[in-house]
């Protein structure tokens, strides 16, 4: 079973900055996007500039 570690995900979605939380097995892009996905639903299309980070 692989670990989940809590990260930092700083994106802009409609040329706003935001930042949220998420538990993910890895930093890649592609997870962040599934739970940025999951969060905004169908406006996720509109993110843009993600970055994750290992929270603190």
């Amino acid at each position: 079973m692989s670990q989940v570690i809590k990260y930092v995900i700083k994106y802009k979605i409609d040329g706003e900055t935001r930042w949220d939380f998420a538990n993910l097995p890895d930093n890649s892009l592609e997870q962040a996007q599934a739970a940025l996905k999951k969060i905004h639903g169908d406006d996720a299309d509109k993110i843009t500039d993600i970055k994750v980070s290992k929270a603190l």
